[in-house]
C-alpha cells in the first residue's frame, strides 16, 4: 500500500459493491491505469465519537490511509444504499478523514471522484446523498455516475466511460 497509484477504488461493502469495485479495477488495469481497491470492510476503524476523539488522537490506520489518498490523483467510491442514504462504514470513514487535519476539507478539496453503486433498492438516494456530501467537502464529483442493481446489471462500457472521464479531470490544488 506504499506505492502511489493513479486511481483508488474505495469499496464500502464486502458484497456486490466489492464486486463492482473489482470490475472497476479490472477495467482500469485493461486501460493500463495503476490502481487498487481500498476495502473499508477489512479495516479496523473505530466509530468516531466527538466526545472521545479529537484531531490529536487519530488512529494510525486513518493517518496511513489519508497519506495514501493525498497521493492518489483520482478516486472511485462504490457503496451500497443504506436506509436511503450513505452506509455507516463510509460515513464513519469520511468523518475520520475530515477531522484529521487543520481544515475538514483538506483531503477532499479539489479531489476528482466518481461515485457508483450496486443497490438492492433504487440506489439513487445514496448517489444523491454522497454527491451532496462530497461537493460540500470541496470535491469535484464526476457528473456521470453508475447505478446498478439486480434488475439493471453493471455495464462494463459504462465503467470504462466513467474511468476515461475521471482521467480527464485534474486535481485542483487549493
Amino acid at each position: 500500500m506504499n506505492q502511489s497509484k493513479d486511481l483508488i477504488i474505495i469499496s464500502a461493502s464486502c458484497g456486490k459493491n466489492l464486486e463492482l469495485s473489482e470490475k472497476f479495477l479490472e477495467k482500469s488495469h485493461e486501460l493500463k491505469i495503476s490502481s487498487e481497491i481500498l476495502d473499508l470492510t477489512t479495516l479496523d476503524i473505530p466509530l468516531f465519537n466527538p466526545r472521545i476523539h479529537t484531531k490529536d488522537n487519530i488512529p494510525d490506520v486513518i493517518v496511513s490511509i489519508k497519506k495514501k489518498l493525498f497521493s492518489t490523483e483520482k478516486w472511485v467510491i462504490c457503496a451500497p444504499e443504506y436506509n436511503g442514504s450513505i452506509p455507516p462504514i463510509l460515513s464513519n470513514f469520511i468523518a475520520w478523514l475530515s477531522i484529521s487535519g487543520d481544515d475538514f476539507r483538506n483531503l477532499f478539496n479539489g479531489q476528482p471522484i466518481a461515485i457508483a453503486t450496486f443497490s438492492g433498492g433504487i440506489g439513487l438516494e445514496l448517489l444523491t446523498s454522497l454527491r451532496i456530501q462530497l461537493v460540500h467537502l470541496g470535491s469535484q464529483v464526476l457528473g456521470r455516475q453508475l447505478l446498478s442493481s439486480y434488475s439493471k446489471p453493471v455495464d462494463t462500457k459504462s465503467i470504462e466511460d466513467i474511468i476515461k472521464r475521471l482521467l480527464q479531470m485534474k486535481k485542483i490544488n487549493i
